[in-house]
């Protein structure tokens, strides 16, 4: 029974001592935790703060993406309808140029053009080729061009002449179609500046 009994004390000791021990390092260890936590805490408030601030400026950046898409699109819409209404008034325009009576002030036009290309060319000994329509009154206007001559070959035009040197070296088209063709930039940019659509 003796040497039970010392047997069960020694046996209590060592609980107590390992209890002890085990305690003590569980105590350790949570100290070491909350020390770790806190010590993270600082980083962890700066990594909220940076991803706060880089979510606020990637906000800012598709917001301004989104925006300038926008204005693109609206000034895109602008141009077509421009576009849209210059087409319009050019198709109205040769239409009515197309059926217009070839009256004096007609031959007042052609003759303008006349004067237009012989003075451009530098020369008046030139062939003048037109359509068909005109060419009775370019006819009617080579008396006043020294060493004119109309071409027999009509040409496809709504209206006017082209000029060529009779050497062939230089040519000028003075059509009504080519010279619609010129104005066109001209009065689609006047259009566009006046409704301040810009370029």
């Amino acid at each position: 029974m003796g040497s039970n009994s010392a047997l069960e004390q020694t046996i209590d000791k060592i609980l107590t001592k390992t209890e002890k021990d085990v305690l003590s390092n569980i105590r350790s260890a949570l100290t070491e935790s909350n020390q770790t936590l806190d010590d993270s805490i600082p980083k962890l408030e700066r990594e909220y703060d940076k991803i706060i601030s880089d979510g606020k400026k990637e906000a800012d950046k598709i917001e301004k993406q989104l925006i300038g898409s926008s204005d693109l699109e609206a000034r895109n819409n602008r141009l077509l309808a421009l576009e849209k209404a210059v087409d319009d008034v050019f198709t109205k325009a040769i239409e009515q140029i197309s059926n217009t009576n070839r009256n004096d002030n007609y031959s007042k036009l052609m003759t303008t053009l006349l004067d237009e290309a012989t003075t451009i060319l530098g020369t008046t000994k030139v062939v003048i080729s037109t359509n068909s329509k005109d060419k009775n009154i370019v006819q009617s206007l080579l008396s006043k061009y020294s060493g004119a001559e109309l071409s027999p070959e009509p040409i496809t035009c709504m209206g006017g002449i082209t000029v060529k040197s009779k050497d062939g070296g230089m040519k000028f088209d003075n059509t009504i179609d080519a010279r619609i063709q010129r104005m066109k930039p001209l009065i689609r940019k006047e259009i566009a500046t006046k409704f301040g659509v810009g370029n």
